[in-house]
């Protein structure tokens, strides 16, 4: 065999994945540098300003962008549309690791995180915090359990397969409920700051507008998972699924939009919205650019049979709603006079590498699971070998 044969096989590490596990090493270590030597070692927050870059985009965005998961199951499992069977899976996974990366993040952001588990014994039922630290804990349990039967089909464990089937219906709909609770609750915690939140922000139906922008992005994030995933590891993915998504993902928008316009119009604060300040145009760039333009595309055909339209039009729902809690949550929450707030470059890396935990996870799991396969299974048939059919051919074709 010639060398010319010999090198095109040859398999060198991907510098992708050589910038990933650096990122993920350098955050685990600030991290670690964290707990050794306290909060104020690695961040620029005060008394002042509490809340920084973990808490808008770790826990305020990164709840929200996991959406997809409670969006998608309920779409398969409770309302029977098998058609989006081959991402649910994805969904899932990464509702899963986006909930675990929001509780790593407030480890990190709690002065004293060993008394998190307070929470769970010293119960405060008034609180939206309280409601907030539950639901995401018991929500990471479900979606463990939900994702499990995915690595019990890997393992070939057939009897714990069948239990977390059993239990299946039950466990979507907890997921859902709870997913309904602490979407909302997130915006019910901003209820408490009526004279620090912007006036153009605030309002009682905050929970009811954190639910229905949760909604929305969900689909966007499934859309935008599944391009990226079937670019990156070969999966065939018809474009009539992301196109059915997309479909939804204008009404829901236009229930957001009519929430935050109707609101300010019934409480008399729309001259609000035109003010000569930068929350104004934040509020104009989340509506134009997150809302209506998405809306205006969306709607069309033509966008939603095309997968690189899809994939942009999703980054617009997925940008407005990120804008949204960046804003609610930090460039909108005033501090108190004299204090100011910017992120420390170890605030940064805490973040970037627990983002870059995840992306590993992700990689790992679709090269190891049956992430884009999913059984066709009769009854009768449980005792016999599983067939796998991949996410491209029809549910029940036999």
């Amino acid at each position: 065999m010639t060398d010319e044969e010999i090198i095109p096989g040859r398999r060198s590490f991907p510098v992708g994945t050589l910038i990933l596990s650096a990122v993920a090493l350098l955050g685990l270590g600030v991290m670690i540098y964290r707990y050794i030597n306290g909060l104020g070692a690695i961040t620029n927050l005060s008394d002042g300003r509490a809340w920084g870059l973990w808490i808008s985009l770790d826990l305020y965005c990164g709840v929200a962008l996991a959406a997809g998961g409670f969006t998608l199951a309920g779409a398969v499992y409770i309302f029977g549309q098998e058609k989006y069977h081959p991402v649910v899976r994805s969904a899932i996974l990464t509702a899963f690791l986006g909930y675990t990366m929001v509780i790593l993040a407030l480890l990190v952001d709690l002065g004293q995180p060993w008394y998190i588990w307070h929470a769970i014994i010293y119960w405060n039922p008034h609180s939206p915090l309280f409601e907030v630290a539950m639901c995401v804990i018991t929500y990471t349990v479900v979606l463990a359990l939900e994702f499990s039967s995915v690595v019990f089909e890997r393992l070939n464990w057939r009897v714990p397969m069948r239990t977390i089937r059993a239990i299946q219906i039950p466990l979507v709909i907890t997921g859902i409920v709870l997913s309904t609770l602490h979407q909302s609750s997130l915006g019910s915690m901003l209820l408490m700051m009526p004279e620090t939140l912007d006036p153009l922000y605030y309002t009682p139906v905050l929970p009811l507008m954190f639910l229905a922008s949760a909604i929305a992005v969900g689909p966007a994030m499934v859309i935008f998972e599944s391009t990226i995933s079937s670019r990156a590891f070969g999966h065939k993915l018809g474009v009539d699924i992301l196109g059915g998504l997309g479909r939804l993902i204008p009404y829901i928008l236009g229930i957001y939009l009519v929430l935050k316009l109707g609101d300010l119009l019934v409480a008399g604060e729309l001259s609000l919205i035109f003010a000569d300040n930068s929350i104004a145009i934040l509020w104009w760039l989340e509506v134009i650019g997150g809302g209506v333009l998405p809306i205006i595309f969306l709607s069309q055909a033509s966008v939603r049979q095309s997968k690189t339209k899809l994939f942009l039009c999703s980054l617009l729902v997925a940008g407005g709603l990120v804008l949204n809690r960046f804003t609610v949550s930090w460039l909108a929450l005033g501090g108190r006079a004299g204090y100011t707030y910017s992120p420390h470059w170890m605030e940064i890396a805490v973040t970037a590498g627990l983002v870059a935990w995840a992306v590993i996870w992700v990689i790992l799991a679709n090269r190891l699971l049956p992430m884009h396969h999913h059984e066709v299974m009769e009854e009768k048939e449980l005792g016999q070998p599983k067939q796998l059919v991949s996410a491209d051919t029809p549910v029940y074709e036999q």
